[in-house]
C-alpha cells in the first residue's frame, strides 16, 4: 500500500520530511500550503504538513502527536513589512499560508483596532517596498530573505509572543479521516528524527523548532479561540492528536 504524504516546499519544513523521498510505499507531494489544503481535503493526500487553522476549519482531521513547526518569538520565516507613514488602508498578502494570513489579521485587529484595511493577493516577492500596498505579507523562502527597504518589519511570530507569551505553531502533520494511521505516523516520527539528527538548516537560524508540547497546545487553544472571535475557524472544531502506538487525545 503507497501514502501519500504531502509537504511545503519551503526550507522551513526540510526536517520534518527528511527521508521521505527515498521510502518504499510512500509518496511525497511537494506544494504550497492553500494547495496541500484541497488535496487533503479532496482525499488525494493521506497526511500533509499545513496550516493549522485548517484544523479548526473542519471536522474529522486528525494530528501527528508532538510534531509541528513552531516558534517562540521571532519565526523570521514570516513577516510583514509596513510603511510607517501612512494609514493601513490596504494590505498585500502572498495567500499560499492560510494559518500565517489568519495570524495577521488577529495581529492587525489588535494592533489597529480601527483600521479596515482591503486585502489583496500578491505574487511572493523579495521587494516588498516596490508594491503599492501599506501592509505586505511574506512568507517561506521570500519571507526570509525579503529587503524591507524603507518600511518596518514585524514578524508575526514575535508579535504573537509579545501579546500572548505564547509560542505559535504554523503547521501540524494533520491526517485525512480514513488514512492508515499507523504506516503514517511511524513514517512522519521517523522522519523527524532523522531530521533533527542531520541538523538540517531550515533558513530561521534555530527560530523554528518542532516538539508540540504543553505550552504550544496552550498558544494553539488561543489562537483558535482569537481565530474564531474573527470568524475565520469554526469554535466547534477540535484537533484530534494521535500518536503511534496508537491513541489519541482531543484538544481541549
Amino acid at each position: 500500500m503507497s501514502i501519500r504524504i504531502g509537504s511545503v516546499p519551503y526550507g522551513v519544513g526540510a526536517t520534518l520530511i527528511e527521508g521521505l523521498d527515498a521510502r518504499s510505499g510512500v509518496e511525497l507531494v511537494l506544494d504550497a500550503p492553500s494547495k496541500l489544503i484541497r488535496e487533503l481535503r479532496g482525499g488525494k493526500l493521506d497526511a500533509a504538513l499545513l496550516s493549522s487553522i485548517e484544523g479548526f476549519r473542519r471536522p474529522g482531521y486528525r494530528a501527528a502527536a508532538g510534531i509541528g513547526i513552531c516558534s517562540r518569538g521571532a519565526v523570521r520565516s514570516v513577516r510583514a513589512f509596513r510603511r510607517t507613514d501612512t494609514a493601513l488602508r490596504t494590505v498585500g498578502v502572498d495567500d499560499a499560508s492560510e494559518t500565517s494570513n489568519a495570524l495577521l489579521r488577529i495581529l492587525l485587529a489588535q494592533r489597529f483596532p480601527d483600521a479596515k484595511p482591503e486585502f489583496e493577493r500578491i505574487d511572493a516577492t523579495t521587494e516588498p517596498d516596490a508594491l503599492p500596498h501599506d501592509l505586505v505579507m511574506l512568507i517561506g523562502d521570500c519571507g526570509l530573505a525579503a529587503d524591507p527597504g524603507n518600511r518596518e518589519v514585524i514578524d508575526l511570530g514575535q508579535a504573537w509572543f509579545d501579546w500572548t507569551g505564547l509560542p505559535f505553531v504554523f503547521a501540524l502533520w494533520l491526517i485525512a479521516p480514513g488514512a492508515p494511521l499507523e504506516p503514517l505516523l511511524e513514517e512522519l516520527s521517523r522522519a523527524k528524527t532523522l531530521g533533527e539528527r542531520s541538523d538540517i538548516d531550515d533558513g530561521t537560524g534555530g527560530a523554528v523548532y518542532h516538539d508540540v508540547g504543553a505550552a504550544e497546545l496552550e498558544g494553539l487553544r488561543r489562537f483558535h479561540a482569537e481565530a474564531a472571535a474573527l470568524g475565520l475557524a469554526d469554535a466547534a472544531h477540535d484537533i484530534e492528536f494521535v500518536a503511534a502506538p496508537y491513541s489519541s487525545s482531543a484538544m481541549q
